[in-house]
């Protein structure tokens, strides 16, 4: 029996759907996915757990088959182009490995998980060339909605959130005060917490926002406007969710407008939005039905891609290109993350001048995250004079993935925590300062400096940018983080308490490394 014949009947016919000079390059692509896949399955695993873990992200368990129907809606016009390896799609999958590697450096797990991505679309330009993704581009491009974004947007939405509130509750006559993210009736305190930011709601909207208008408009004013559409209203209607808790609770009660919340408006309240989302922009669609979403005859006579497509490798040199490309990547990861700078045995506080240890907690509990750190340092001090400042210090071997100084959720303000964001702080010579505040309300200021080398910074940005540095000259330097804080409502105001604890240690930088006992 011909191994054709051994075939099920359905399997048979979409192999005979098939082109001849298309199955090869199939082949090869879905074996360089595989083994892409294979060489950096711990992002692609990570990436996973965060789809089915998160709520922020389950829509993403979504986004696989949606891009296999967005494929196959483009498949007959696809399958009259004949696919050619192009040596400038290597070219991508190095910027990808590259990008991996700097994320890897940095502890920044988005810009793996972006590489990994970045690392398949490479692949199918490498082996299929420009026509060819041409025909499929908004698939290609749309598999960057597999990558889980959205945490970094938390505080940004929270606050949004929380001022649209005020605006709602002000319109409808409800005495209300509003302190960054708390809000204070006559009734109750309410925070607008990182669950009420809308965040999950928003991410979604950006996907489903992008595949509309590809699918259901051809003018790109249209398809503007459908996205700006996606975007502002999500952000409107979470401010109208947080309004309509508290407008609730004002007749019914906390508890009663809690629970009505996660089951109304968790449930009910977000499909409504995007049923009206898409009531609004169904008048305006304009592609037809049955209009074919790419024209093959089009791509076949452009002059551009012609010319881009004389940029042809041969396959097997695409082929080894790509696994040396991911091999050297991972090897560079791999001796990078063998370098630690020395680490001392133990460190300890060094004296400060008319200060003591303050056995006294805080009014608030308030605990720094510093995950991964080598050694820590907590302590609180008081010079008798109604100074009182709180002392988190934090010194790491090296820097990545699990153990970031400046890392998002690290520091001052651990996500998840009963503490909120609330204003930027007083400013503070290469520094961070920020307030912020528990429920209470209790109000602290903080000041963060981030060291490695000779850089004393509050900028996460710049402290990542020299971490990679150093990695990548293979280079082993210790990183510190220094957090002096003081509780509002203690004695003195904050900004003096820490401003005469820096009088008395004397210059920053200097101060860290006697604690860390690195110079």
């Amino acid at each position: 029996m011909p191994p054709e014949d051994a075939l099920p009947a359905r399997s048979a016919g979409l192999l005979a759907r098939v082109p001849e000079h298309w199955r090869v390059p199939l082949i090869q692509l879905a074996a360089a996915w595989l083994a892409l896949i294979a060489l950096f399955f711990g992002d692609w695993r990570d990436m996973a757990r965060q789809w089915w873990d998160s709520s922020t992200y389950n829509h993403i368990l979504l986004i696989p088959p949606i891009l296999g129907w967005l494929v196959l809606q483009r498949a007959d016009e696809t399958l009259r182009i004949t696919p050619r390896a192009w040596w400038p799609g290597l070219v991508v999958v190095g910027g990808a490995v590259f990008l991996w590697v700097l994320g890897d450096f940095s502890g920044l797990s988005l810009a793996r998980q972006l590489a990994a991505v970045v690392m398949l679309q490479g692949a199918a330009l490498a082996l299929l060339g420009p026509r060819v993704a041409a025909a499929q581009l908004f698939p290609l491009a749309y598999m960057l909605t597999l990558v889980p974004f959205g945490d970094e947007l938390i505080p940004f939405l929270q606050t949004i959130t929380a001022r649209l509130t005020m605006a709602l509750l002000a319109l409808t006559q409800v005495p209300a005060t509003i302190d960054g993210v708390f809000i204070s009736t006559g009734f109750g305190y309410f925070e607008v917490a990182e669950a009420c930011s809308g965040v999950k709601f928003l991410i979604a909207m950006i996907a489903y926002g992008m595949l509309v208008s590809n699918v259901c408009f051809t003018s790109w004013r249209r398809r503007a406007g459908f996205m700006a559409l996606s975007l502002v209203v999500p952000v409107l209607a979470n401010g109208m969710r947080a309004w309509g808790t508290i407008y609730i609770a004002r007749w019914r009660g906390i508890e009663f407008a809690a629970s009505f919340d996660h089951i109304f408006y968790g449930w009910v309240f977000f499909a409504v939005v995007m049923g009206l989302v898409m009531a609004v922009g169904w008048r305006f669609f304009d592609r037809k039905v049955d209009a074919p979403l790419v024209d093959a005859d089009k791509i076949a006579a452009s002059p551009l891609l012609a010319r881009l497509e004389r940029m042809t490798v041969p396959v097997p040199a695409a082929l080894g290109g790509m696994a040396a490309l991911a091999l050297v990547g991972l090897a560079w990861s791999a001796a990078a993350n063998r370098i630690a700078a020395p680490m001392p045995d133990f460190i300890g506080l060094p004296s400060v001048p008319g200060w003591e240890l303050d056995p006294l907690g805080p009014k608030a509990e308030w605990h720094p995250l510093h995950t991964g750190a080598d050694h820590r340092l907590v302590a609180r001090f008081a010079d008798g004079k109604g100074h009182v400042v709180d002392l988190s210090f934090a010194l790491y071997a090296s820097q990545g993935d699990g153990k970031e100084a400046g890392g998002f959720g690290q520091g001052a303000l651990p996500l998840g925590s009963r503490w909120a964001w609330e204003a930027p702080g007083t400013a503070f010579a290469d520094a961070r300062s920020d307030v912020i505040q528990a429920p209470g309300p209790v109000h602290r200021l903080a000041i963060t400096w981030l060291r490695t080398g000779d850089l004393l910074t509050g900028s996460n940005t710049r402290l990542k940018l020299a971490n990679m540095e150093d990695r990548l000259l293979l280079r082993p330097r210790a990183t510190m983080a220094l957090i002096l804080s003081a509780e509002s409502g203690e004695g003195a105001p904050p900004e003096e308490s820490i401003r005469a604890f820096i009088a008395a240690t004397g210059p920053i930088a200097p101060w860290m490394d006697r604690m860390a006992r690195v110079r």
